[in-house]
């Protein structure tokens, strides 16, 4: 069975807004979302609750079952998993972990034409990993085994069709910590080179000063996408996009944008402004944003290029709105015709 493509935005449903434009959410089970995507009453008596510490702030979330995937993708045709990020789904002895349990019950409730991307574990592509009150070098840090024996091949089994995408993130990278562009764009040649061969892999460097012709070079060579981020201390996506020369590396001719953060916004106070994710929030959401997202996902039809657009609560608030308003001006300038 698959669901239906249709395009209401009044009822946030975005599955019929273009055949090369995939509009998703950055997680998903939001209770805020209760009355935009989910139904009112249908999970009154299963909504859970926990408390996520931000910023020295407790904040209690409440959230829908697993089951509620079947109402996300009736209206958005894909979403992005960030909980991989935090863990393998594999340990070191082949044993499952609860990542990947959860993410069995996700793929539960998937059907045909339901698509994600998955965010990969952090112990795989970060430099350094949180241990308590601070960071320390990540001594995994670019293994290639460690990415294909316990993250790769359980979730590629385990999703099969429904998987579209790999996000590696590579977190901030202070001046005193950050590398020569072309040393990382070596490390990452021999990573990218050892990890079997799919056109699924994109990369988020939240560090501007790799945005180089090296690094992207690295990317071109192995059909990797560069992923185009609205992030605290990047560039305007339009300047991302232009210091790669207008291009799309990717080899499945897939690309990803992310709307995460305001810029010049840090991640708890962004999600201190945006809680409890069930409206926009005055003054937080940047125009400019909408408006070059926009002209990219136009420039990926033009070069023949699918958009998946994965949007985030802290960006404004309430992803489901912040789609909204980004798919009325996508139609707004494809009705124009105008760059």
């Amino acid at each position: 069975m698959a669901r239906k493509n249709d395009l209401d935005l009044e009822s946030y449903r975005f599955r019929g807004l273009h055949p090369d434009i995939w509009v998703g959410t950055a997680s998903d089970r939001y209770a805020g979302w209760i009355g935009q995507i989910y139904s009112e009453n249908r999970y009154r008596d299963r909504i859970t609750s926990r408390t996520n510490k931000v910023g020295g702030k407790s904040f209690r979330e409440m959230v829908l079952p697993v089951e509620s995937l079947t109402e996300y993708f009736d209206h958005f045709p894909v979403l992005e998993i960030d909980y991989t990020f935090y863990q393998l789904l594999l340990d070191r002895n082949g044993t499952p972990t609860q990542s990947f349990h959860v993410l069995k019950s996700y793929r539960e409730h998937m059907v045909s034409g339901d698509s994600v991307t998955l965010k990969v574990p952090q112990v795989v592509f970060a430099q350094k990993i949180r241990h308590g009150s601070a960071y320390a070098a990540n001594e995994s840090y670019l293994n290639p085994d460690i990415f294909t024996q316990q993250f790769y091949l359980p979730a590629t089994e385990l999703l099969g069709v429904h998987l579209k995408g790999f996000i590696f993130e590579q977190e901030y990278q202070r001046k005193d910590e950050r590398i020569p562009a072309p040393e990382l764009a070596g490390a990452l040649a021999e990573f990218f080179e050892a990890l079997p061969t799919d056109q699924r892999y994109h990369v988020e460097f939240r560090t501007e000063s790799y945005l180089t012709k090296a690094v992207f070079t690295v990317l071109e060579n192995f059909g990797v996408g560069q992923v185009l981020s609205h992030w605290t201390w990047l560039p305007p996506l339009a300047a991302q996009f232009a210091q790669s020369g207008g291009r799309f590396f990717n080899s499945g001719r897939q690309a990803i944008v992310r709307l995460m953060t305001p810029r010049g916004t840090r991640y708890e106070d962004a999600y201190a402004q945006a809680f409890p994710f069930d409206r926009l929030v005055e003054g937080m959401l940047q125009p400019r944003m909408i408006e070059e997202a926009t002209k990219i996902m136009k420039e990926g039809i033009r070069q023949n290029v699918q958009m998946n657009i994965m949007i985030n609560n802290r960006a404004g608030g309430n992803a489901p709105r912040i789609a909204q308003l980004l798919a009325e001006r996508f139609l707004s300038i494809q009705a124009e015709g105008t760059d």
